[in-house]
């Protein structure tokens, strides 16, 4: 248990921060494997609207803190690369 006041609003930030991360982290998950679903099936029209979603969940990710901001920028890059692949 935490000691001084200070301490206990560490615990109760880091814990709602955590929760936050977790849920974001979570959508850029959830829509990059719907994307990929979209690459295996062949589907440039769709994965184009889907990997845009890909990219806001992943920007927003960044910029909240919840993944690092090169860790966001190499995903959009290999995913859109992924794209260009079952465009040509």
């Amino acid at each position: 248990m935490p000691t001084t006041k200070s301490a206990a609003k560490r615990l109760r930030s880091s814990a709602k921060r955590h929760i936050n991360n977790k849920a974001r982290k979570s959508v850029v998950r959830t829509t990059e494997k719907k994307f990929l679903a979209q690459v295996t099936e062949q589907n440039p029209e769709t994965a184009v609207v889907t990997l845009r979603k890909a990219v806001a969940a992943l920007d927003k990710a960044a910029k909240t803190g919840a993944i690092p901001k090169n860790k966001a920028n190499r995903k959009k890059s290999r995913l859109t690369a992924k794209l260009k692949v079952i465009k040509a």
